[in-house]
């Protein structure tokens, strides 16, 4: 009976932080399906400029990747060296790839060292434009997931442009995937 309530708990203890990482396993197979489509394509239309916020569909992946470095020395309690949304250099699609897959791992793991308790720890910060700021490591994570899904259909937009179609990365898919659109 002790042992019961003990598992029972442990698994409650985790509920929030399972969701969390439910949303980040989904974001990694979204961000998968867009890197291994933009390689897919003529290199010339990733880079193709085109009229959205950042120029073209690797500057767009690129400002999601940013974006979750800087929250991720947020969480860290370490200054980055952002001065912008996004880097001066435009990377390859190599060197792109590379970070998309190394910011959605460090999210998995750090995410799932996590208890619920630990969600609600504060964070406070300084936005690029200096103005302090304070989140939850939960409303990060959110962000982070809201904020990629976001981009990725800015990215979408910029493949039927080319024209050139990519599979449905919606979260029904994700978790249903036989059922997917």
């Amino acid at each position: 009976m002790v042992r019961d309530m003990q598992d029972t708990v442990s698994l409650a203890s985790h509920i929030r932080v399972n969701t969390l990482t439910k949303l980040l396993e989904y974001k990694k197979w979204a961000d998968d399906l867009a890197c291994h489509t933009v390689k897919s394509i003529p290199q010339d239309e990733a880079f193709r400029v085109r009229k959205t916020t950042f120029d073209n569909i690797v500057r767009t992946m690129n400002h999601s990747c940013v974006v979750e470095d800087i929250f991720k020395h947020h969480l860290l309690g370490v200054r980055h060296t952002y001065q912008t949304r996004n880097t001066e250099h435009t990377p390859s699609v190599d060197e792109l790839v590379f970070f998309v897959e190394r910011m959605n791992d460090w999210y998995l793991a750090h995410v799932g060292s996590w208890r619920d308790d630990d969600l609600d720890v504060l964070v406070h910060f300084e936005f690029l434009n200096g103005r302090p700021a304070a989140m939850t490591r939960e409303d990060i994570v959110l962000h982070i997931v809201n904020h990629a899904t976001y981009h990725r259909g800015f990215v979408g937009d910029m493949l039927k442009q080319i024209p050139h179609d990519w599979p449905s990365n919606d979260f029904t898919v994700f978790v249903c995937p036989e059922r997917g659109a």
